[in-house]
């Protein structure tokens, strides 16, 4: 019991120290006026939009910039930068898109068809780097400027006057519409960025921002201060005059800043739910998103064995997992692409389509623990498990690692805790054995999850590969789009052969749960590309904050 009151006097030592940090001059919890303020976990990586992969740079971009068209809270396309949806021809292949003539970058410049053109031939420039070319490749000789083969100059887009784009595909896409309100797809102000090169999107003022807010201060891995952008085309619109993100490992100490009224919204720990299952505060949200350990072939060598790869994928206890120790809404989960993903013609989830032999299995995962055993000629292994540095990861991490040592015997499980940017990294550079990672959906079709594990994929961190996978996609891609159900067919035969591979064990589709202020109305929320937009909340002051009622009607 004295241990407990030490942690709890530290924490709340803690929060005031947080608190008095920023109490003056109106800091990040300021609440005066229309201010939204929430708690994060992690930073941004770069506010250099060809350049991100992560979620929190994506959701930034929702609201201080503004690609030619943005979602709403269905995912379905409206007009932002464009007037109006594309107009096709070519048999779809060909977009031409109109541009309104009011959007402004934040230092007056207006945002021109010229900003896209830029935008895009930097994201496939082979020296950008950028992860997420690949998500162009559908744009006419995309990948072959990403590869080095062809000059940027002879991509499918260009404009046709200051106001109108034109964009060619390499064939028509049922979705690509809906890409075109993702973060890689958004403007630059090519005067700007050329004139910051390598510099560009690395502090809040070597960027100029077109969205409906735009960056007043980012300080690395402490806050993102936001504010209403004056020069944006719908101003009017925006009623918040500020967003206010503070980056916190602590969970515990966001909800603690959120019970002083220093925050709006904080992702909160599964031991924390239950304490406020009454509030009503508490917000849960299944995310269309999987997350998986990813298996690393070319770092740990029994990786290579079919076998030990199912013996992982099979010795998670999925449903213990979601329900003890994350207990948030996350839901266990046996596939890759998540529910909620692609929702099909006919109703129904493409995903609970799709049948996967990676459920959980301690006996079927010690068979094939001990086949391992024989072909690899040894009884003992050592596996590092890589995970964010924070206390809720560390304890998924040892769920993970109490589970696989029970259940495979000689398995010794390390666990290696990183900042996010770290972990990324070591995923991308192929420098780890195992890491718990995740992905979400960028548009709505299941090319999203699928197209990740292809051969050479940036996102296939695995060095797991399959032609006839590879082959499979092309297929549902090229020759199968004019037919959509045996397309969703063979997505779903790709994806099968893919988990019965199992170079990735999932675990979960991720639910996340939230103190959320009740005062906080009109935030549209995403299940592709970020979270949510905040181009229409708005703090409702007459609702009190505890109860979630009408001051007026409080009795």
């Amino acid at each position: 019991m004295k241990k407990k009151l030490i942690s709890l006097a530290m924490m709340l030592a803690a929060v005031a120290l947080i608190l008095s940090g920023c109490s003056q001059g109106g800091g990040i919890y300021d609440d005066k006026g229309q201010v939204y303020r929430e708690v994060i976990s992690q930073d941004m990586s770069t506010l250099d939009s060809v350049l991100a992969s992560d979620e929190v740079s994506f959701n930034t971009y929702n609201q201080v910039f503004e690609g030619l068209y943005t979602l709403d809270g269905e995912d379905k396309i409206q007009p932002g930068v464009a007037k109006e949806k594309p107009k096709k021809s070519n048999g779809g292949k060909t977009l031409t898109i109109e541009l309104r003539k009011d959007a402004k970058w934040s230092n007056g410049d207006p945002v021109t068809a010229h900003d896209f053109v830029f935008a895009w031939r930097k994201a496939l420039k082979p020296e950008t780097a950028s992860e997420y070319a690949y998500i162009m490749y559908d744009l006419k000789n995309a990948q072959k400027i990403n590869e080095g083969k062809m000059s940027p100059d002879k991509l499918g887009v260009k404009a046709l006057n200051k106001y109108k784009l034109q964009v060619e595909l390499t064939k028509p896409l049922p979705y690509f519409d809906q890409m075109l309100a993702f973060g890689t797809y958004m403007p630059q102000n090519e005067k700007v960025a050329k004139k910051y090169g390598k510099r560009y999107g690395t502090t809040a003022d070597k960027v100029v921002y077109n969205g409906p807010f735009k960056v007043k201060e980012w300080k690395v891995e402490d806050k993102i201060l936001l504010e209403k952008n004056e020069d944006y085309w719908d101003k009017k619109a925006v009623k918040l005059d500020k967003v206010s993100y503070k980056i916190l490992k602590d969970q515990q100490a966001g909800a603690s800043l959120y019970d002083t009224g220093s925050a709006d919204v904080t992702e909160i720990t599964s031991e924390q739910v239950d304490k406020y299952e009454k509030n009503p505060a508490l917000f849960k949200r299944l995310f269309a998103s999987t997350f998986f350990l990813k298996l690393n072939e070319k770092e740990q060598k029994e990786f290579k064995n079919k076998d030990m790869r199912y013996a992982v994928a099979q010795s998670i206890n999925k449903k213990d997992y979601v329900d003890t120790v994350l207990n948030n809404g996350s839901a266990p989960f046996d596939g890759f692409t998540a529910k909620k993903t692609a929702i099909l013609e006919d109703g129904k989830d493409y995903a609970s389509l799709v049948k996967s032999p990676l459920k959980y299995n301690p006996k079927e995962a010690k068979a094939h623990l001990e086949k391992a055993k024989k072909a690899l000629g040894k009884d003992e292994f050592t596996f590092t498990l890589n995970t964010q540095d924070t206390a809720s990861a560390k304890i998924s991490a040892q769920f993970i690692k109490s589970e696989m040592e029970k259940n495979l015997p000689g398995v010794t499980v390390n666990i290696k805790q990183l900042p996010f940017k770290q972990r990324v990294t070591a995923e991308l550079s192929m420098n780890y054995s195992m890491s718990l990672s995740g992905w979400g959906p960028d548009y709505p079709d299941p090319m999203t999850f699928l197209d990740i594990m292809t051969t050479g994929n940036a996102q296939n961190n695995t060095d797991w590969g399959s032609k006839q996978y590879d082959d499979m996609l092309k297929e549902a891609n090229g020759p199968l789009l004019k037919n959509p159900k045996e397309r969703i067919n063979k997505l779903k035969e790709a994806e099968e052969l893919m988990l019965k591979e199992a170079p990735v064990a999932p675990l979960y589709q991720q639910g996340r749960a939230y103190l959320k202020n009740p005062q906080i109305k009109g935030v549209v929320y995403h299940q592709v590309g970020g979270r949510d937009s905040l181009k229409t909340a708005y703090i409702d002051k007459d609702i009190d904050r505890k109860t979630g009622k009408k001051k007026k009607d409080k009795e």
